[in-house]
């Protein structure tokens, strides 16, 4: 009987171990899960909905609602100029239709810098700001920069011809006429994703209407030769002219002119003892 009560004992004791072991490891794959959630939760950043290209888009490409869709897009992210369902981008009221200024790809956020104004063209009146004109110049391989220059690109204007320094002087000079000027097309490409080099004949670019009409000079007068500024370059141009002397390093050359003195014709008289230098006119 004894035995049999060890035995039952025994027994007992072995499944109590048996239940807090299976307890212990059910305790222990819980809170492992449990922390796990909270780690996911933790790493959950906040979302907004941002309206993306549901398909690649060319330049002048009209699109319309069928051509986006709004996806998910971190809140801390989002890119400048975004459309954002509290920034529609088919106001009510308004066209549903949009032009695309600069190309893009699927999936890409459409920024309000690369399409137009609801029912707008696409024309490069629709990139001049206020107060701007669009003035084209002519270039060639040499001064458009190799054909590396694109629309949105700042470059300085440099002209080069003869000014007269007087009467009867005159040399060539190269002179910065203005810095910083903002390109808004090449030939007839108002686009600014173009691949590679491209010679162009002229380039368009967008300045108050007084400097049209001191390029306008300019071109008519001389040459005209652009600069490419750098992108994040925020420095302006001092006064720049340079002519074939200073250039060469050439000082200017004081001439002294020379005096001719004036000549005196005398002739010699006797006054008793004494001789006297009487002058006359010269008649030479």
């Amino acid at each position: 009987m004894r035995a049999v009560f060890g035995m039952v004992l025994i027994l007992g004791i072995a499944l109590a171990g048996g239940a807090v072991y299976m307890a212990k490891n059910y305790i222990g794959a819980y809170q492992a899960e449990l922390a796990r959630e909270r780690a996911a939760r933790a790493e959950i950043v906040p979302t907004v909905e941002v309206y993306v290209a549901d398909r690649a888009l060319k330049y002048g490409e009209t699109f319309t609602q069928e051509d986006v869709r709004a996806v998910n897009w971190p809140e801390n992210a989002i890119p400048e100029g975004a459309f954002t369902i509290d920034n529609a981008l088919w106001p009510e009221g308004q066209p549903k239709e949009r032009v695309v200024l600069r190309a893009m790809e699927k999936d890409e956020a459409i920024l309000a810098i690369k399409v137009t104004e609801p029912g707008e063209e696409a024309g490069l009146t629709s990139r001049l700001e206020r107060g701007m004109r669009a003035f084209a110049i002519k270039v060639d391989v040499a001064s458009g920069v190799s054909g590396f220059l694109r629309p949105g690109d700042r470059v300085d204007v440099y002209w080069t011809g003869q000014v007269s320094r007087s009467l009867s002087e005159s040399s060539e000079v190269t002179k910065l006429i203005e810095p910083g000027v903002k390109l808004i097309a090449i030939d007839q490409s108002a686009a600014g994703d173009s691949y590679g080099a491209v010679i162009a004949q002229t380039v368009t670019v967008a300045v108050k209407p007084e400097q049209v009409a001191a390029l306008a000079q300019a071109q008519s007068t001389g040459r005209l030769a652009l600069s490419l500024v750098g992108t994040d370059d925020d420095t302006v141009a001092g006064a720049i002219e340079i002519d074939q002397r200073t250039l060469l390093g050439i000082a200017a050359e004081e001439v002294a002119a020379e005096v001719k003195a004036k000549e005196v014709c005398t002739i010699r008289t006797r006054r008793g003892a004494e001789v006297v230098e009487i002058p006359i006119p010269c008649t030479n």
